[in-house]
């Protein structure tokens, strides 16, 4: 038996080493060396150029992390259907997005629009000189920013993307002597991370010449320090809005123990707390991007920053609230979130990676305004069926039928088994306690 290394030994130039030899070092960790490896490698594609595309999407790579790839049809935007696929591995969301899809499918669909798609980046730099000398020279400034980034800019240009504008921003009251260039583009399909930070480093450059060699600036304005020049992850000027609406009779029958009025008041209430409540809010809006976060992997985009800008967005009143609202007006119901949504459909691993093109393709090659449409419609129907059962028969009636199949592979279920348990808890409580016992008296039967 090999033995094992040591968890506290520090590793020199892990990064150059081999993949197998990466390998063979992490399985040093663990107990069975042998079946760690041959684990690991389990999950490597056959063909290896396909693996080799993965192996540098990241660093250290030593395998692939398998997540399921599901799809909800039925997602009608503005009077078009789609078949949306889904990346995630918690068990119901795909199923409670496909089951509020399919309802408001029959009631009009999800409405959506995108308000704009302006996204923007900063240069974080220091000055010591008067806010009305540098306020002096910022137009002198600007020009220079587009003429030494129009290599940069140039194709971005001839899609209609671009840099749209600039902003000198005092925040010497705040931080001594800082400042900021705020930077607004239009990147059209693309992300744009890497555009937008290229220009900004560009930028960075030409701040510190144009301060070196302006002549009206002396000693120490000469100088200036840049902190950082790096675009950000909120992006309230690039919003979606996405709502669905109805009469109280298009609520009927949703459950058997309240009217269509009933049902549409006790999910206004539902919302109205999570409005008001910032416990209620961070788990209502994570109902929300569960669904938007597995369109966002399915598609290639950046999760991540799509949360950040999320999260940021319900707490720009200064208060962290829900992303969803509800208003009554009469006998009418209308339902809606508005959120931050910065999506693209070329570039980055929207090409690269073969699941990531093949989702697009999918959805018939969207633009990105209609990709972010698409996305933010399922993250309102992930939202809406989570307040549908927390308003009627709880969430876990739901949640814990479709995590029974989870339950059962823990336990080492046989199909046999499992074709059982599935026959006895449709009329029966789903846990894990139940579920254990229902196992263990089967085989305590044979």
């Amino acid at each position: 038996m090999p033995r094992r290394r040591k968890r506290d030994l520090i590793i020199k130039g892990f990064s150059k080493l081999l993949k197998e030899d990466k390998l063979k070092i992490v399985a040093e960790l663990m107990d069975n060396q042998l079946e760690t490896i041959e684990l690991l490698k389990s999950f490597w594609y056959a063909d290896t150029e396909k693996q080799k595309i993965f192996d540098e999407f990241s660093e250290n790579t030593i395998t692939n992390f398998y997540i399921p790839y599901g799809v909800a049809p039925n997602v009608m935007v503005n009077g078009k259907t789609y078949l949306v696929p889904m990346v995630i591995e918690e068990s119901s969301v795909v199923a409670a997005a496909s089951s509020a899809a399919r309802f408001w499918s029959e009631h009009g669909g999800f409405h959506a629009e995108v308000t704009d798609t302006v996204k923007e980046g900063q240069v974080h730099f220091q000055w010591e000189g008067p806010t009305a000398k540098l306020q002096s020279v910022f137009n002198e400034l600007k020009a220079l920013f587009r003429e030494n980034t129009r290599h940069i800019t140039a194709n971005m240009e001839k899609r209609g993307g671009g840099i749209l504008d600039f902003e000198l921003i005092d925040k010497t009251g705040q931080l001594k002597n800082y400042y900021q260039i705020k930077v607004t583009f239009e990147t059209k399909d693309s992300m744009g991370a890497n555009f937008i930070n290229s220009c900004l480093e560009e930028f960075a450059k030409t701040l510190r010449e144009f301060f070196a060699n302006y002549e009206a600036f002396e000693g120490k304005e000469k100088e200036v320090l840049v902190i950082m020049s790096i675009l950000s992850n909120y992006t309230p000027q690039c919003l979606v809005k996405t709502w669905v609406e109805g009469d109280f009779k298009d609520l009927e029958n949703i459950d058997n123990s309240l009217t269509g009025e009933q049902f549409a008041r006790k999910f206004e209430t539902a919302v109205r707390i999570a409005e008001i409540d910032v416990y209620r809010a961070t788990t209502h809006n994570k109902g929300i991007f569960n669904g938007i976060d597995s369109v966002a992997i399915a598609t290639g985009n950046d999760f991540r920053a799509i949360e950040a800008a999320g999260h940021a967005y319900a707490s720009r009143s200064g208060r962290y609230q829900s992303l969803s609202h509800v208003k009554i007006t009469g006998t009418h119901f209308k339902y809606w979130i508005e959120t931050p949504l910065a999506m693209g459909t070329v570039g980055g691993l929207t090409s690269l990676h073969p699941l990531a093109k093949s989702s697009l393709e999918m959805l018939g090659k969207p633009s990105a305004k209609e990709l972010m449409m698409i996305t933010a419609a399922v993250g309102l129907a992930n939202n809406f069926a989570a307040l549908r059962s927390l308003v009627t028969k709880g969430i876990q009636v739901g949640h814990m039928k479709m995590h029974l199949m989870n339950i059962l592979n823990y336990y080492k279920a046989t199909l046999e088994e499992k074709e059982k348990a599935q026959a006895y808890f449709a009329n029966h409580k789903v846990s894990f306690a139940e579920v254990g016992e229902f196992i263990n008296n089967l085989r305590l039967a044979l």
